[in-house]
This record gives structure tokens, sequence and C-alpha cells, in this order.
């Protein structure tokens, strides 16, 4: 089963200096039935004026990727972590027993697009963390975390796969038995199981073995446990 949460339809605040979507409940954006699904909890898309961001504030018992799509984000943590977040580039910061954190806009003349997801951790009290990788751009199906960091792949503290996807045809994906998937369009407009999606779009999947991907874009794919 393919269950569709169109881009129109997820959470919208414009802030002036922040443009943000939020595809489950988050901050004052409250619907009961997207409170998240399997370990994903968090789905925010946001853009960011230049020279604006989020000052330090708090996290605990949290993973926390960050994906960028245009522009620039610096980062800084209360673990040492620092570092600016550009396409083609991930990062992953465990918040386990607390962590302070700040998100800028790298950039005083250009605005910042990213994606920003929480997952809900394999337990609590983790050693905070923070990690940050660039991908090489390449077509179909690319790992960027995992909690085994196979295949060079960020490792985050739970039984997720995440993987970055570039459509430009056809497309398989198999689920492994019991398991269950999350797809987010980042750009252009794509097929799953001749669904069609648009950039925004989320899609749940449920009992599929596979899915198959068609048209042409960018997406996020979540293999769930």
């Amino acid at each position: 089963m393919i269950h569709v949460r169109k881009s129109g339809d997820r959470g919208h605040f414009d802030h002036g200096w922040l443009d943000t979507h939020h595809t489950f409940s988050f901050a004052d954006y409250y619907d009961p039935d997207f409170m998240g699904f399997r370990a994903l909890r968090v789905i925010n898309e946001d853009r960011v004026e230049a020279g604006r961001g989020f000052g330090r504030h708090g996290h605990r018992d949290m993973e926390i990727v960050t994906v960028v799509l245009e522009g620039a984000l610096a980062h800084q943590d209360s673990t040492g972590g620092s570092g600016v977040l550009r396409p083609g580039e991930v990062q992953r910061m465990s918040a386990g027993t607390g962590v302070v954190h700040s998100e800028m806009n790298g950039s005083e003349d250009e605005p910042v697009h990213f994606y920003q997801i929480w997952l809900l951790p394999e337990r609590a009290g983790i050693t905070p963390g923070y990690e940050q990788k660039a991908f090489a751009p390449r077509d179909g199906l690319q790992l960027v975390a995992s909690p085994d960091a196979r295949d060079a792949s960020l490792k985050i503290h739970q039984d997720v796969d995440l993987y970055r996807v570039k459509v430009g045809g056809a497309l398989r994906f198999d689920f492994r038995e019991g398991r269950y998937g999350w797809v987010q369009v980042a750009r252009g407009s794509v097929t799953v199981n001749g669904v069609a999606l648009a950039a925004g779009d989320g899609a749940r999947v449920e009992k599929e073995p596979a899915i198959e991907l068609g048209g042409s874009g960018e997406l996020l794919l979540f293999d769930l446990n």
C-alpha cells in the first residue's frame, strides 16, 4: 500500500526569515494522524534566508540527519562538532544524553534550502556525537546513513537505512520481509509503483515487497524496521 502525503497538506509556517514545511507534527503544528511513522519522528523542509538561522538550543535522545539541497548550513554543537554543510553532504548528530547546537545559514548573500530528519534512537542515553560526510554525485540508489555504517555511510543509532536516490529512469528497491518505507521527494516528479509524486510529496509504504521508481527527480528513501 502506498499512502501519499501531499506537499500542500503538510504543516506550513512562513516566519519571514524561515519558510518551513512539516510532514509530521512539530512545534506549533499538530496533526494526530501524522505524529511520525515507525522510527521517523520529523521530516522538515526548511528555507532560511541569508545571514539568519537557529541559535543555540538543546536536544536529547534523538538521531538528527540533515541534507542540504541548495546553499550552505553552518553547524556548531557542544560536543565540539562543527562544519558547513553543502549540497552533496549529509550530517548526523546524535543528541543522546543532551547536546546544544546552532544551525545558521552559512552565507550572507544566498538562502539555504534543506531537509532535517529526526529519528527515534534505538535506546535512550546514547553518548552525543556528530558526523558529516560528502557523497559523490551519482545516479540511482546511494546509501548515506545506516546502523552499521556500511558502504561508507554515516552511522545512525536505529535500524533504518537512508538512501539518497536520483531517478532518471526505472529503478527497483526490494524490501526485506517485514520492513516499511517512506519516500520523500526533494526535486522533480517521480512515480512509486505507478503513483505520481511531485517535489515536497511524501509516501508511506506498507506491505509492499518492492517499489518501482520512475520519472525524473531526487528523493530520500527510508527503509524502516
